[in-house]
């Protein structure tokens, strides 16, 4: 397809040091883009307060369920009262459904509204300007939603991205009621207010989650169309029906599904998304909770009864791919089915916010046969991630003597012996004590933490210090063909102007109807 980028000479990480980022001499151009007064940290107390609505719901129950049932009503209430068409009930986007090729921008929990999300904006518009869309996958405003904070964190930043952008909430646009989601994607009145959380239990109760609950911030007309003039093209209106839609994009489907607070779909999303699911054209969900990650699968319940993910598996469905966000890195594991399809299943949220470790993926070989650590890729490589966090780790808890910091090199090292793989890059043929010590240190023992709790230290250790190890993904579509690549934004100039493809993963359709997926990065080809 003449639309997909060859991959630069530098190469990917897998290859280089340099292609990681280390060494970087140079630091781009994005991080200066950022809003010098809007410099988000995760280590402040405001933002972790605002985010509040995330305990009290799993103290007294979610209440996305309903709240977003009354914003589809609300929808077509609005359509009544202004005496416009009402969002179509199958929530379908037809625009490009006659499109003979499409190629998609995926970005993955963007929204901080600092460095770590503007570094992504060169990368962005020099390799998917052409694209005809955008998706933001999750997490779209950071730390809690709130219409005026859509200004910085995705008016702002995309600009100069010439296309569409539909996007899926993920649990943190959920911490104001969805009202900013609501008002940026949807068009409902910034004035209008989330609904009500529904109130059960004792009386005590009740009124305690009433008196913490975290009520939408207010904003208006005026708010709105001063942000809205960064993005007032015509050509990059998208007009969505709702919280959870289908985009027919050309050959294939894309089915964007909201999980709210807690990684569930409640029954009324479920019917719809059974029906939209049904039918022979290819189909590629998006949802705000990968399927699977950290080497293990993960839940996301229906109301009632089911899981998503019995949908994806289905041959009647035709599901290619499953992309998710939530963890702020990127891993791609392609899963063979018992009736020997291969889907791809993919975590992509590292465009922007912090950055989820990877060294604490385990050896992927756990979930076979129906995949395989040779066919798995992550980014950053764990050997990566492990020097990272070394870096932060030093600094906050080392007094900065150096004493923690581990060499890339070393890094590569003791993550292929911590994981019992070969090195996806030469690493240091000998590893110094003090190295060792310093990752024994920093990697818990398997039986002293977990993948989530060490996304909650990541949370606590984020940094902006290049290389910034941030992606996000293009998708390119015929009717034979399905292209998904990966690209890294470093935060590296030269990286900027020529940018990293990190992974590509090709499936061409066979005379059968079957789509057969082939890797194009180095190792073996997928099954």
């Amino acid at each position: 397809m003449s639309a997909v980028r060859a991959e630069p000479a530098g190469g990917p990480s897998r290859r280089s040091t340099g292609g990681a980022g280390w060494g970087c001499h140079r630091p781009g151009i994005g991080a200066q883009l950022a809003p010098v007064d809007n410099r988000f940290s995760w280590l402040r107390p405001g933002p972790l307060i605002a985010s509040r609505n995330d305990v009290l719901a799993r103290w007294f129950g979610d209440p996305t369920d309903d709240q977003r049932r009354e914003w589809l009503r609300r929808l077509d209430a609005y359509a009544r009262a202004e005496g416009v068409p009402a969002p179509p009930r199958d929530r379908l986007v037809a625009r490009f459904a006659d499109r003979d090729r499409i190629s998609v921008a995926v970005l993955g929990d963007p929204g901080e509204g600092d460095a770590s999300q503007y570094v992504v904006v060169p990368v962005l518009e020099r390799v998917a300007a052409d694209t005809d869309l955008g998706i933001v996958c999750s997490d779209v405003v950071y730390p809690a939603g709130g219409v005026r904070a859509y200004a910085d964190r995705f008016y702002r930043p995309y600009a100069g991205y010439p296309a569409p952008l539909y996007a899926l909430p993920g649990n943190h646009d959920w911490y104001d009621g969805l009202t900013g989601f609501m008002t940026a994607f949807c068009d409902a009145p910034p004035d209008a207010g989330a609904p009500s959380p529904a109130m059960a239990g004792p009386l005590w109760k009740r009124m305690l989650r009433q008196l913490l609950w975290r009520r939408a911030p207010k904003a208006t007309a005026e708010d709105v169309a001063d942000m809205r003039w960064f993005r007032n093209a015509d050509s990059q209106q998208a007009g969505q029906p709702g919280p959870y839609c289908a985009i027919d994009a050309g050959p294939v489907r894309l089915v964007l599904i909201d999980v709210g607070m807690d990684g569930h779909i409640d029954s009324d999303q479920a019917e719809w998304l059974c029906a939209v699911s049904a039918g022979d054209r290819p189909k590629i969900l998006l949802t705000g909770r990968p399927i699977y990650t950290y080497a293990h699968v993960q839940a996301c319940p229906i109301e009632g009864g089911g899981d998503v993910n019995d949908i994806v598996t289905d041959p009647a469905n035709h599901y290619v791919a499953a992309i998710g966000g939530d963890d702020h890195n990127y891993q791609r594991y392609p899963v063979l089915q018992p009736d020997g399809r291969t889907i791809q299943y993919v975590v992509a949220g590292g465009s922007g916010a912090y950055l989820s470790a990877t060294h604490q993926i385990p050896n992927v070989d756990r979930l076979a046969p129906a995949v395989h650590e040779e066919a798995f890729r992550c980014y950053p490589l764990r050997g990566d991630s492990l020097a990272h966090f070394s870096r932060r780790y030093d600094k906050l808890l080392g007094f900065g003597l150096g004493r923690l910091v581990i060499s890339p090199d070393d890094a590569t090292t003791l993550m292929a012996e911590r994981v019992g793989i070969a090195p996806p890059r030469p690493g240091s043929p000998a590893v110094s004590e003090r190295a060792r010590r310093a990752a024994d240190r920093i990697f818990p023992l398997p039986a002293r933490g977990t993948a989530p709790a060490h996304n909650w230290m990541s949370l606590l250790f984020d940094s902006n210090a290049v290389p910034q190890f941030k992606s996000f993904l293009r998708l390119d579509a015929t009717r034979d063909e399905i292209v998904l690549s990966c690209w890294a934004a470093t935060g590296c100039r030269e990286h900027e102007l020529d940018p990293v493809l990190e992974d590509r993963v090709r499936a061409t359709r066979q005379p059968d109807d079957r789509w057969v997926w082939t890797s194009e990065t180095p190792g073996r080809p997928v099954p």
